[in-house]
């Protein structure tokens, strides 16, 4: 996957794309051309007529893309590669506006997983945002919801939008901190 580019596409069917920041759906119509500015975690990013729009990952082919495989578990996995999987499920999750998955910036507060029966398991995780009045929220907590949700054995999946404690840039990696510029 590239992450930074400014590859020039074309939607080859209409589309429900999101505008970004205001999170506002929108139809982009067959033969509108833009660029993909990121594409990262399976989403992507695209500048269109003065917009960024955000083309989900199952819409990938509606710009020539191929849409991402969903997560798979081994008969014999462990709750640690349980664990591991929704963690990883969660570092495909980006901000369409900040190339740093969402874990790395710090907007993962928690994450609980507990057994449901029958070999399922329920997940509950509370993140934030950079910004509270960020029009793309309800999109990332969708995005974390649906994700994790396609993991084998993953019953249901509960995520909480919290704003305490308010979110800051000591709470990304030392990774992400550089890569954004904000050590």
């Amino acid at each position: 996957m590239f992450s930074q580019t400014s590859q020039p596409c074309q939607f080859e069917r209409d589309c429900e794309v999101v505008m970004i920041p205001s999170g506002d759906p929108v139809t982009m119509p067959v033969g509108a051309v833009g660029y993909i500015t990121q594409a990262l975690g399976g989403s992507f990013t695209v500048f269109v007529d003065g917009n960024l729009f955000r083309v989900a990952g199952t819409d990938a082919d509606a710009i020539g893309r191929e849409p991402v495989q969903p997560p798979s578990l081994s008969d014999d996995a462990t709750e640690e590669d349980v664990e591991k999987l929704v963690w990883d499920q969660m570092r495909t999750c980006y901000d369409p506006e900040i190339p740093v998955n969402i874990v790395d910036l710090g907007l993962v507060y928690t994450c609980d997983i507990s057994r449901a029966g029958n070999g399922q398991r329920d997940v509950h995780v509370e993140m934030t945002l950079t910004a509270p009045g960020c029009g793309m929220g309800p999109i990332l907590v969708e995005d974390v919801r649906s994700k994790i949700a396609l993991i084998p054995t993953i019953n249901t999946v509960d995520v909480d939008l919290v704003f305490d404690p308010p979110w800051n840039h000591m709470m990304m990696t030392e990774a992400a901190r550089l890569e954004t510029g904000m050590l």
